[in-house]
């Protein structure tokens, strides 16, 4: 596992919201855990996310797992981010320690949950040609209007590991 990488996803949290006006949305609910997770979707011409949210009442684990599949996610079609598979996720991460591999599939499951969502409410004529457009330019408009993070100047210490524990130190 890339801890360096896992403590910037949980730092950072990419994509963690709220959408408002979402197309469609989807949720997973861990019955082993207690964690839920959420996606919010915003879809345009080409069936194209456009825009991908989601929130989780999970772990560190959960976050950087969600935020992964958002940024795997995000311009994709719905066909292509359905196909989205553990292993994919887990490339992302350089792995996952053996006791969180079920992470990834609870992501997924909640993703594609939304996406359901949206190929039955455009199979019903809820979301039209017109929401799709208007998607597109709005989506646009915010990545335009939102300014680039500078680089960091040096690289935080990776987490210290004991065994199968991360220590993580949030900032």
């Amino acid at each position: 596992m890339n801890f360096a990488k896992f403590q910037k996803l949980v730092e950072e949290r990419t994509g963690f919201k709220t959408m408002d006006g979402p197309m469609a949305s989807g949720e997973y609910f861990s019955d082993s855990c207690g964690d839920m997770y959420t996606y919010y979707l915003k879809v345009g011409p080409g069936d194209v996310i456009e825009d991908v949210s989601y929130f989780t009442t999970g772990c560190g684990f959960g976050t950087a797992t969600c935020s992964v599949l958002v940024d795997l996610s995000l311009g994709k079609t719905i066909d292509e981010a359905y196909a989205i598979s553990d292993a994919d996720i887990e490339a992302a991460l350089d792995g996952y320690p053996e006791k969180k591999k079920d992470y990834p599939g609870r992501s997924i499951a909640a993703l594609r949950a939304a996406i359901d969502d949206y190929r039955g409410k455009r199979a019903a004529g809820a979301i039209s040609d017109a929401m799709l457009e208007a998607a597109r330019t709005e989506a646009a408009a915010v990545r335009a209007a939102t300014p680039s993070a500078p680089a960091p100047s040096t690289a935080p210490p990776p987490p210290a590991v004991d065994g199968e524990k991360v220590l993580i130190k949030l900032h």
